[in-house]
């Protein structure tokens, strides 16, 4: 350095922005090694910062995975509201066609990456209690977006479904085909005329007999 010439100041960090690294470089982590493997020091690794960097901002691994977890969920939701966007007013046909080519993840590749990280966190949740109110949300996204095409209950149902469907894609030796899918949905979003009112109500049963 010259003489007489200041030394250069440090630049600051911006913290969210080394927050975001972290959180991002934990969601690889989980991605390669699973929840077991995830440790603060393989995460520091991965997002090049020093190992007192994932500490301070993140006390505790059930730390490092409620970010995970938050940022996954608020990754669904912007996936939603876009899905939700570019296909205002379907029927339920048509909603029952298009759910099912969206819920299939591909056989490998960073799709399936990220959907196998979600599932990780959102089953994370049920030996973690401070997780649960995060994991729910996952349900609430995608019963408010399927809100948009019919009713309340059945949003409810098609979320549930959706949601088994997508974890017995990414875990069965043999997933479900596409048609399989479609017809899962059908049963559940288009109204079935030879279903009567009170099908499958303690009433209805009693007249069948």
């Amino acid at each position: 350095m010259p003489p007489g010439q200041p030394p250069a100041k440090r630049r600051r960090r911006d913290p969210e922005q080394r927050i975001e690294e972290i959180t991002a470089a934990t969601e690889r982590v989980i991605a390669e090694r699973g929840i077991e493997g995830l440790t603060h020091r393989a995460v520091a690794a991965e997002a090049g910062v020093p190992l007192g960097a994932t500490t301070y901002h993140f006390a505790t691994k059930d730390d490092l995975i409620a970010a995970a977890l938050r940022r996954s969920v608020e990754r669904f939701g912007a996936y939603l509201d876009e899905w939700v966007a570019r296909r205002p007013g379907l029927t339920a046909e048509q909603c029952a066609v298009l759910l099912a080519d969206a819920v299939l993840p591909p056989e490998d590749g960073p799709e399936r990456d990220r959907q196998v990280v979600e599932f990780e966190l959102y089953a994370a949740a049920m030996r973690r209690p401070a997780l649960r109110e995060i994991a729910e949300q996952h349900h609430r996204l995608s019963v408010r977006a399927l809100a948009h095409y019919t009713d309340a209950d059945t949003a409810e149902a098609a979320g549930a479904a959706l949601m088994g469907v997508s974890l017995r894609a990414l875990a069965a030796p043999e997933p479900p085909t596409r048609a399989e899918v479609e017809r899962v949905l059908r049963r559940i979003l288009v109204p079935n005329p030879a279903l009567g009112a009170d099908a499958g109500t303690g009433e209805g049963a009693e007249a069948g007999r």
